[in-house]
């Protein structure tokens, strides 16, 4: 299935209330992380294989079942995505870097340190993104808050240097429908945007999802 909205933005910059947004407004389903998370003999083993070993992903393979893709592990991949589906809108979620890296060590760096601390598949999802994120992405350096914040915005500035400003969004999901539903060409729903995620939430969530993957594991 062809992608109809690619979105670049890191994980903890409202990726989470993007992919619900999108899924409501028909572009759905919507790969994430979370999503590896819910398909762990399926996705994770491909994502794995990307990561580990350097293989460039079956992209028609991923994106089977889906319309449009955010987050990580896809965030990584933007320029092969923005050419692969060349008819695809990108959405590029940001916020500052400062809150940014705050979140992001509260949340995903967390999950993420304690890999080893994990069994079966879950273990193997978070040494997948330690790889890709840590090691791939901030060169192992995320004690340093300086150097994150850096790439943080390099990232911003390489989607706004790459992706042609009629295909581009830069979105903080603060801003709620109404850019976002003008950017893909739809009607503004009459239900509240859906706006979740927060770190409270995700401390919640990740522990559900890890025992959840655990449990999976032992079957």
């Amino acid at each position: 299935m062809s992608l109809d909205v690619i979105g670049t933005g890191f994980g903890r910059t409202g990726t989470n209330s993007l992919k619900l947004a999108l899924e409501q407004l028909g572009f759905g389903l919507c790969h994430h992380m979370f999503e590896v998370f819910e398909s762990p003999d399926y996705l994770l083993p491909i994502w794995m294989k990307a990561v580990h070993e350097g293989v460039t992903p079956d992209w028609d393979e991923i994106f089977e079942n889906y319309r449009s893709t955010v987050d990580w592990p896809t965030a990584f991949y933007l320029k092969e995505l923005v050419d692969l589906y060349p008819h695809a809108k990108v959405v590029h979620t940001t916020r500052s870097p400062k809150s940014w890296v705050e979140s992001a060590r509260n949340t995903i760096f967390v999950s993420m340190s304690e890999r080893n601390e994990k069994k079966g598949a879950a273990r193997d999802l978070s040494t997948m993104a330690w790889e890709l994120i840590v090691m791939q992405t901030f060169d192992g350096r995320i004690d340093d808050f300086d150097y994150i914040a850096d790439i943080f915005r390099k990232h911003d500035e390489a989607v706004k240097a790459y992706v042609s400003p009629d295909r581009l969004l830069i979105y903080e999901v603060s801003e709620g429908w109404e850019p976002l539903c003008r950017h893909l060409s739809v009607p503004v729903p009459e239900e509240a945007f859906p706006r979740t995620n927060t770190t409270d939430e995700y401390k919640v969530e990740r522990k559900i999802r890890q025992a959840e993957l655990e449990a999976k594991s032992v079957e």
